[in-house]
């Protein structure tokens, strides 16, 4: 045998920081323990899944349509265990695999993995966020209904609102709950394409609370606030933005808040969320309401940056709407009515379709067209509606929170908006998701059952992505330590996205059988050190 072939290179790059963190997690003992393990299998269920997982994250686009070459040229005994060869994770293993996660109930373990890293890594759950989003998907996808063998009916792959702006593909929608301390998902749930959430919020959150025993305070956008849903979790604390719909809120958005003063508070932690909504150009109002017969505080809240993008967006729709009223107005000067009351009537059919401007007629003209026809002309004028523009003025930049905890000393109004502001970490997860290195934008799954399981895997690599990323960032600040970011500059914050990229050209050198992690730099050999112990096994 030549030297040449007793020498293998294989890839390892970032991917040895993800098999630590799902090992860190417990993930395929956890599989394995649900579906057991069959010895005359060649790979374990919670090995597939191990595999799915870094495949997810190992940033490359559309990986479960590349699935079988990603793991060609990977190390793959190293990062999923001793004689596992690529050929095993052929598609009829994984779409067994996937069948059986799927008759498990995807919600139910979702929630027991999240419960497990909640305890474990002691993730802060006193606020927690709901939200959803949804996922297009190329092909039919015909419904399937519940069977004998198969009790659970799946999702509905059908059309609805798309906040991916592809109206004209079919989908589904992810909800998903993460808490507030680094976006940790501990709920996720598949649904229907064409989900509201209005409709399903309320009763999403009372499930969460069924399930999951933690007194959370559940923070979502306008869609929880109706009566249907406020009824429905009047035993959960929340924390909503109030829909500009209701009577109610149109009268106190336009409260004065020019000579509010806020509130000094004793508590250092209040002081400092204080001080940084100040300087970011927040200011709020405090109001006692009722509300589905539910007392409230609400927060009238201005934000100044906000504000000036409003007042611009609305000089602009001034002088657009200018132009329309100057073009209708001359077309109704131009147009002759056979009465009074027809001229009239058309006047105010033009005025309705104004918000900002208001066509005036000075006078009504008689014209005599021959001896035995009259028609009746305006003379007519535009003027700005003031009153309209002094109010859209006034409440530009504002919005409204509400919150069922009429407690001062539970929640501050400064935790209120500090806190709702948090509901980011929901939206970070989904971009992160529809990522193009990541799941891009589309599915290649041909059954409902696997693309519930797929948005199951998908919500995993979430939990494991932003685990990783808090564990390396509590570390750095802990031990006072920094890293360079992508401008080089250190920083204590670093993304794991970027520390991902530093490991692109770690290899994995087998030279007659003995092994050895090349490309390990100064560089990378410190960043490991901050990484969980389980992460830094694959580099050894």
């Amino acid at each position: 045998m030549s030297l040449m072939e007793e020498i293998t290179v294989t890839n390892i790059d970032h991917l040895g920081i993800v098999a630590g963190l799902i090992d860190e997690i417990g993930i395929v003992s956890i599989i394995n323990q649900k579906l057991g393990v069959d010895n005359r299998e060649k790979i374990t269920a919670g090995q597939v899944i191990k595999a799915l997982i870094i495949n997810g994250l190992g940033m490359v686009s559309r990986p479960l349509y590349l699935f079988s070459q990603f793991f060609e040229d990977k190390a793959v005994e190293k990062l999923l265990g001793t004689g596992i060869k690529s050929e095993y994770l052929n598609d009829d293993k994984i779409g067994r695999v996937m069948d059986e996660i799927y008759e498990l109930g995807l919600t139910n373990l979702f929630i027991e993995i999240g419960l497990l890293v909640i305890k474990k890594f002691e993730i802060e759950t006193k606020y927690a966020h709901l939200d959803s989003t949804s996922f297009h998907l190329h092909g039919e996808y015909n419904q399937i209904e519940a069977t004998e063998n198969h009790q659970k009916k799946p999702i509905l792959i059908t059309k609805g609102y798309s906040r991916d702006h592809r109206p004209d593909l079919k989908q589904c929608v992810l909800d998903l709950v993460v808490s507030s301390d680094s976006g940790i998902p501990f709920f996720m749930r598949a649904a229907d394409g064409n989900e509201s959430d209005k409709a399903v919020f309320g009763e999403i959150l009372t499930e969460v609370k069924k399930q999951i025993k933690l007194d959370s305070i559940m923070v979502c956008d306008s869609a929880l606030y109706s009566q249907e849903n406020l009824k429905l979790i009047s035993n959960l604390k929340w924390i909503t933005r109030v829909p500009m719909t209701l009577k109610k809120a149109k009268e106190v958005i336009e409260l004065d808040l020019e000579k509010v003063k806020i509130i000094s508070s004793t508590d250092p932690v209040i002081q400092e969320i204080t001080r940084l909504l100040q300087e970011k150009g927040y200011k709020w109002l405090e109001q006692n309401v009722t509300y589905a017969g539910i007392k409230q505080r609400w927060l009238i809240v201005e934000s100044e940056p906000r504000k000036k993008s409003d007042i611009q967006k609305l000089e602009s729709k001034i002088e657009q709407e200018k132009k329309m009223a100057l073009k209708l107005a001359k077309k109704l000067e131009t147009t002759g009515f056979d009465t009074v009351t027809q001229a009239q009537n058309y006047l105010k059919s033009i005025n309705k379709k104004l918000k900002l401007w208001n066509v005036e007629s000075l006078e009504i003209k008689e014209k005599i067209l021959n001896k035995q026809s009259i028609v009746y002309h305006h003379h007519i004028k535009i003027q700005p509606r003031v009153s309209e523009i002094e109010r859209r003025t006034l409440v530009a930049g504002r919005f409204i929170l509400g919150t069922n905890i009429e407690s001062n000393s539970e929640i501050k109004s400064p935790e209120i908006l500090w806190n709702y502001k948090n509901q980011q970490a929901c939206e970070r997860g989904f971009r992160f998701l529809k990522d193009p290195h990541f799941f891009a934008d589309s599915f290649f799954v041909e059954k409902p059952q696997r693309v519930e399981t797929i948005l199951f895997v998908m919500s995993i690599c979430l939990l494991v992505y932003n685990l990783g990323q808090r564990e390396l960032r509590n570390t750095l600040k802990r031990t006072s330590n920094l890293l360079k970011n992508q401008l080089g500059k250190p920083t204590n914050t670093p993304t794991l996205r970027w520390i991902f990229q530093c490991f692109q050209g770690v290899h994995l050198l087998t030279i007659n059988q003995s092994q050895k992690v090349v490309n390990l730099t100064e560089e990378r050999s410190l960043i490991l050190q901050f990484l969980p112990s389980c992460c830094q096994k694959y580099y050894l």
